[in-house]
């Protein structure tokens, strides 16, 4: 037992003599990265984000996915679907994306994100540099086909408000990383698609 301690000695003033998001990748043996998948609802986004993890998964990565089914449970659960809540609910998973993006963990982000003004504040609160962008495309008639909940057929007889791409506008983006038409194909070649342009970013010991 230590008589009078001296607790100031250990207080840290500095950000850098706490451990760093370096000192974790290096302890996970990864690059952490905030994969981001958009796209309408039913056009294959957390499907995709699935199995791509997956597959991180197999390789030996630590990721962790987030989508309307643990975000809107949770933390968000207090938001509803107008645009300031649409935004609020944007800020707050990327914040959230962010931390655990410091922790060194690969995390995979699955939102309709519908503005481009929504992703760019995304991209700026994670940083532009660590931020992948996945454009999930299917035509507007497909995601209504796969609409297993009918929330489609709900929208359009007025029963739900503001639901994207019948009474809320998608915007859809111009600047992203890779395009995925889930309609043309299969979610094995997409997932191989995206690995092979993110493995250079994730592997341990290689330069971005």
């Amino acid at each position: 037992m230590i008589d009078n301690p001296d607790f100031s000695s250990h207080i840290h003033t500095t950000f850098d003599q706490i451990l760093n998001r370096e000192d974790k990748e290096k302890l996970l043996k990864q690059r952490s990265l905030v994969i981001w998948f958009t796209g309408l609802s039913g056009s294959g986004k957390t499907t995709l984000a699935q199995n791509l993890e997956k597959e991180l998964y197999k390789k030996g990565y630590l990721t962790q996915v987030l989508d309307g089914d643990n975000i809107r449970s949770g933390i968000n659960n207090n938001l509803k679907f107008t645009e300031e809540d649409r935004l609020e609910n944007i800020r707050r998973i990327s914040e959230v994306a962010k931390l655990l993006m410091n922790s060194g963990i690969i995390t995979l982000c699955s939102f309709i994100s519908p503005t481009k003004e929504i992703r760019n504040m995304a991209k700026s609160i994670i940083g532009r540099e660590n931020f992948f962008e996945v454009y999930v495309n299917a035509p507007l008639e497909v995601c209504e086909q796969r609409d297993v909940k009918g929330l489609y057929a709900k929208a359009r007889r007025g029963e739900i408000k503001n639901f994207t791409g019948i009474s809320s506008p998608f915007a859809p983006p111009v600047d992203f990383d890779i395009e995925a038409n889930t309609d043309k194909k299969n979610i094995i070649e997409l997932v191989e698609e995206i690995m092979n342009k993110i493995v250079a970013k994730i592997e341990y010991g290689r330069n971005n």
